[in-house]
């Protein structure tokens, strides 16, 4: 979900040094966009080697209790969970289709 928000955002708000970079999906292939593009993929890569790495005691996708503060970590919310991401990828999905068919930022 923070995906398909950030995505909304960026048509709202732009980073210091990323004023002409355009406020669609199209940032990823230019200029300043791009490098940006890259350095998100950088930082995404060491967190999946690094930090979640699967514990082999448990079942593919378990990382644990995200929120330690909170001991709701039952089979139901794990299964909210779930829906939660699905849903968020349709979301960031239908905003990436929508911006490459008009050419226009999310909340345009």
């Amino acid at each position: 979900m923070m995906g398909a928000l950030g995505m909304l955002t960026q048509s709202l708000v732009q980073v210091p040094g990323m004023e002409g970079v355009p406020k669609d999906v199209s940032a990823a292939f230019v200029g300043n966009g791009q490098v940006g593009f890259f350095a998100i993929l950088a930082i995404i890569g060491v967190l999946e080697a690094a930090v979640f790495v699967q514990d082999e005691k448990k079942e593919p996708g378990n990382f644990g209790n995200p929120l330690p503060w909170f001991d709701d970590y039952s089979d139901e919310m794990r299964a909210r969970e779930l829906n939660n991401g699905r849903i968020a990828m349709f979301a960031a999905i239908g905003q990436i289709a929508a911006g490459l068919y008009t050419g226009k930022a999310g909340l345009e």
